[in-house]
């Protein structure tokens, strides 16, 4: 029977596609977005992970959309913040070191035509998105082993627990800037253009969802993530 199941798997992808409005040419997913889309190649993408689930996406920005989204990013970085456990309420912490900044969704073509990639790669509406944020490390910044996921009621609330995650660097380091699942094995270090997305089974996160940002030279990051309404 496990053979049905996947027949019914693919079928449902290329009933996606279709709903899309995408154009096939071999294996590249052509987006019908803007001048400056890249094609959305699957057979780039390699699984790293079944627990927690990862995926690494090669080369899924181009060199001019990552400079893009830094100069979008420059001088509107503000100090990183974390989520309160009890109210919710954004808050200053020492585990989390970094600065950021969020990009209005869709706010020109090229962000509209990377959140048009991230949709078809991930299968989940952009609407469902968060804005992307860009997250600024410098040398010696960290953030901390944490979850990835809300312990207040006040964010679940507005949209539920985030059931898939998207992380892409900007920029190329010397050293660090790795993203650590302590409990699971190896560690994810990755070259400017990568992008690699992460979903906690039935929209939570187990105990391998602990992730670090490990002490870097200097990095710039960009993060999208989908929640679960």
């Amino acid at each position: 029977m496990d053979h049905w199941y996947f027949i019914g798997f693919l079928l449902l992808i290329l009933l996606h596609l279709c709903l899309v409005s995408a154009e096939i040419n071999g294996s590249v997913l052509e987006m019908k977005r803007g001048t400056s889309s890249v094609p959305f190649d699957p057979t780039r993408v390699t699984q790293l992970s079944w627990h927690p689930r990862a995926f690494l996406y090669k080369g899924f920005l181009s060199s001019k959309e990552c400079n893009h989204l830094i100069t979008l990013a420059k001088d509107k970085l503000e100090k990183s913040m974390v989520a309160d456990n009890e109210s919710g309420d954004s808050i200053e912490s020492e585990v989390r070191t970094s600065s950021g900044m969020f990009l209005q969704k869709a706010r020109d073509e090229v962000v509209a035509d990377i959140e048009a990639r991230i949709a078809a790669w991930t299968f989940l509406p952009a609407e469902n998105g968060e804005s992307m944020q860009i997250i600024h490390y410098e040398n010696g910044q960290k953030y901390e082993p944490h979850f990835d996921y809300f312990h207040d009621k006040a964010n679940q609330e507005l949209g539920g627990h985030r059931i898939a995650t998207v992380l892409m660097y900007l920029s190329d380091v010397e050293s660090g800037g790795e993203t650590v699942f302590p409990n699971a094995e190896g560690k994810l270090s990755q070259p400017k253009d990568d992008s690699w997305s992460d979903c906690a089974k039935n929209g939570y996160a187990g105990n391998t969802m602990i992730s670090i940002g490990d002490f870097v030279k200097c990095l710039l990051s960009c993060v999208f993530t989908f929640l679960g309404y």
